[in-house]
């Protein structure tokens, strides 16, 4: 960019033009509101994986792995201000979710790469949004309405269906955990185990709660409403866990 600049030259003040030239982060410009999102992804993706001495623009098409956990991770923490970050379990899940690849070992994810139109163009399959449109969801749940539940270590989360019903499967009626809904973008979840007379056990999911349900009432409130729900896996009582979330009743 070009810019007039004043010098002084003894007592009399003179302008002179010099031409200066900065790096700025990227920035994308939209002209609609529903363009926000996508903006985002790119501005992450160029942020995360250009090079500086780079052909202007060009950005590589595919990042390993890795570098995109810790990514995903970096912006999580920025994005809800915590400093509870993303572990092991959580990449393995988001793995499974980008990849469409649920019979891979968390060894097998080390040594792939993700394209940006796994990122941010493909559909997951059976939904209605890209990887990044959830997770991005996730972000902004997390970062208005469960951020001290998440530096509490109160959210599970980044967890499958499938896996929550075989971890709570065997344990006592009344245990459960939260995770992020894979089926709706920007909610939270509760799962818990109802054990039968005969032993049998079945696992629910409660529908999601979003950030708009949660705003009406705080997740710590109608975890204490709902009388089915006791431990918080794997077996922490729930008045223990959640005691200094509930807000006091009139």
């Amino acid at each position: 960019m070009r810019r007039s600049v004043q010098l002084h030259r003894g007592a009399e003040p003179c302008w002179d033009h010099h031409a200066a030239q900065v790096l700025s982060l990227p920035i994308v410009v939209i002209v609609h509101g529903n363009q926000d999102n996508n903006a985002k992804a790119t501005v992450l993706w160029d942020n995360a994986f250009s090079e500086i001495e780079r052909v202007p623009f060009v950005v590589a098409e595919r990042v390993p792995w890795e570098k995109m956990c810790d990514t995903l991770n970096l912006k999580f923490m920025a994005e809800v201000q915590t400093t509870k970050g993303l572990l092991k379990e959580h990449y393995f899940f988001l793995a499974q979710k980008i990849f469409n690849d649920h019979s891979a070992t968390p060894e097998d994810f080390q040594s792939r790469s993700v394209s940006w139109a796994q990122f941010n163009k493909e559909i997951l399959p059976g939904r209605g949004f890209t990887f990044w449109q959830w997770f991005d969801g996730v972000l902004d749940l997390t970062k208005r309405c469960l951020k001290s539940y998440w530096s509490d270590r109160l959210i599970i989360g980044f967890i499958s269906k499938q896996y929550v019903c075989k971890l709570l499967s065997t344990e006592p009626d009344g245990t459960f955990l939260l995770r992020f809904s894979d089926s709706e973008i920007g909610g939270v979840t509760i799962a818990h185990v109802i054990r039968g007379k005969d032993g049998s056990s079945q696992v629910e999911n409660i529908q999601p709660f979003s950030a708009k349900d949660l705003s009406i009432r705080s997740l710590g409130d109608r975890i204490r409403d709902l009388r089915q729900l006791r431990n918080l896996y794997p077996n922490t009582p729930k008045d223990q866990a959640f005691g200094c979330h509930y807000n006091s009743e009139p």
